[in-house]
């Protein structure tokens, strides 16, 4: 990878050439190693997601159609009523991997759904379908990233600086990205912009994906910690903050990575344009309000020993790890998706453009 349609166009997600296997880039390895791995078993799909392997909500229901497709190849020899029950038997397991990312359900009920639908063909019959749709959802994914990415270039100027925190590029969806897809396609194009990078503590995302991404690319990325984003505000030099998510609730609250409404406090402060970028697979219309997400908490050696040679924290020292935090609405200047750029009043606006 050398150059932004390198960058963008790798696949972190694809199928085995024999159709047998997920192959997926093992995010937890990067930046140091690009490293590939397979899995071909549901605890292993479970775990992939779990553990990291693969993230982004984006990326995370692409990996789940491709799973239930891997996963139903083992059984079709099974009659449908068997088979319909296995196959919704993992579905619903993959689903325990992460409870906050609307996506991973928003697939899997897809499939679920294909799979209740076609009751009268023969189950081998049944299992092509479930690969053609994976590969649906991909393709589709493929596309609102692009849109996604013009309707943010269309806010950004030359030599303008904007801030992102977490990780929402190639790697956490499956083209450009949705975040830092405008910065991409801007490069692409000659508009170049500088961005500057949250570490996003504690699993280091932006430092570790996101201005890995950006450096590949040629984009001017700056890392940053996480808590000097206010004195980069304060000094004038972010324009703009786009962010993804991974999920938005009916009323435009929405999750993202831990570390996000404050970034969001900062900017209404400081008067910068907040925008959250994501496809119409992270919008929760059955969730009202930002207070139904669940919250996901994880193991608290994230925070004390993760990245470190030694504990950084008294073994019996208490932690709270949430993977994500809500940010509020009216902190919110848009949501860019790829039917367009969506403002106030959030809940009325996001009905019509989505016909809800």
């Amino acid at each position: 990878m050398n150059n932004a349609t390198e960058v963008m166009h790798a696949k972190n997600i694809s199928l085995s050439e024999d159709l047998s296997k997920v192959v997926i880039i093992d995010q937890t390895q990067l930046p140091n190693r690009l490293v590939y791995v397979e899995v071909d078993e549901l605890e292993d799909c479970w775990k992939a997601i779990h553990t990291l392997q693969v993230r982004g909500a984006p990326a995370i229901g692409i990996f789940a159609g491709y799973a239930l497709y891997v996963l139903s190849r083992k059984y079709q020899y099974l009659p449908y009523d068997s088979f319909k029950e296995r196959f919704d038997h993992d579905a619903e397991y993959l689903n325990t991997s992460r409870p906050t990312a609307v996506n991973l359900f928003w697939a899997t009920d897809r499939m679920k759904k294909l799979v209740a639908a076609s009751k009268d063909l023969p189950v081998p019959a049944i299992v092509e379908k479930v690969c053609q749709e994976a590969k649906k959802i991909h393709q589709e994914d493929i596309d609102m990233c692009l849109k996604i990415s013009e309707y943010g270039l269309s806010l950004l100027k030359e030599g303008e600086g904007v801030l992102t925190h977490c990780n929402a590029g190639p790697l956490a969806t499956s083209r450009y990205g949705t975040a830092i897809g405008p910065m991409l396609l801007g490069k692409e194009r000659g508009i170049n912009v500088r961005v500057y990078s949250d570490e996003t503590r504690p699993l280091l995302q932006g430092a570790r994906l996101t201005s890995y991404e950006l450096q590949k690319a040629g984009v001017d990325v700056t890392l940053i910690c996480d808590n000097m984003a206010s004195i980069v505000m304060k000094n004038g030099w972010v324009d703009k903050v786009f962010l993804g998510c991974d999920r938005i609730a009916a009323n435009g609250d929405f999750a993202n990575k831990i570390g996000t409404s404050g970034v969001a406090i900062l900017a209404k402060y400081y008067g910068i344009p907040f925008y959250s970028l994501g496809p119409s697979s992270t919008i929760d219309f059955n969730c009202p309000t930002g207070k139904e997400i669940e919250i996901e908490l994880r193991d608290p050696d994230e925070i004390k020993n993760k990245w470190y040679a030694e504990p950084m924290a008294l073994p019996d020292v208490k932690c709270y790890n949430p993977a994500f935090d809500v940010t509020d609405h009216e902190l919110l200047t848009g949501i860019i998706t790829e039917k367009g750029i969506v403002y106030p009043p959030f809940e009325e606006n996001l009905k019509k453009l989505f016909n809800k």
